[in-house]
């Protein structure tokens, strides 16, 4: 799923044009000291767990992950944090389930942190 995830990211035009090369990280945060750029991290918050049964299967996998956009420019983050909503959305029917905003005032750089829950069908 995360690869799905960032195939929708990278087939974005909005999102190709804002992300430096190579700033869509998994598991993984930018250097805090070198964020010249804007970059996103996908972080799975739990496993995916097996949900929706009918005649003794499961249909589907629940799915939690946080997805963040780190940059120095308030505008960018807030812009792409945007579009990774819709995205996760329109692509996928996750819908946004918390998150974080904030400002590091010794870095300079703007983080929003929000969380999506969602279900995809295992057959």
């Amino acid at each position: 799923m995360i690869w799905r995830i960032y195939d929708a990211f990278i087939s974005d035009p909005l999102i190709v044009e804002k992300v430096v090369e190579d700033g869509i990280k998994f598991y993984e945060y930018p250097p805090t000291g070198d964020v010249s750029g804007l970059y996103i991290v996908i972080a799975s918050l739990d496993v995916p767990k097996p949900s929706d049964y009918a005649d003794n299967k499961w249909l589907t996998k629940d799915y939690l992950y946080q997805i963040e956009a780190w940059s120095k420019v308030e505008a960018d983050t807030k812009v792409v944090a945007e579009k990774i909503e819709k995205i996760m959305w329109e692509q996928f029917g996750f819908f946004q389930n918390g998150g974080i905003d904030e400002y590091d005032q010794d870095t300079g750089i703007y983080r929003d942190a929000r969380r999506y829950r969602g279900k995809q069908y295992v057959i």
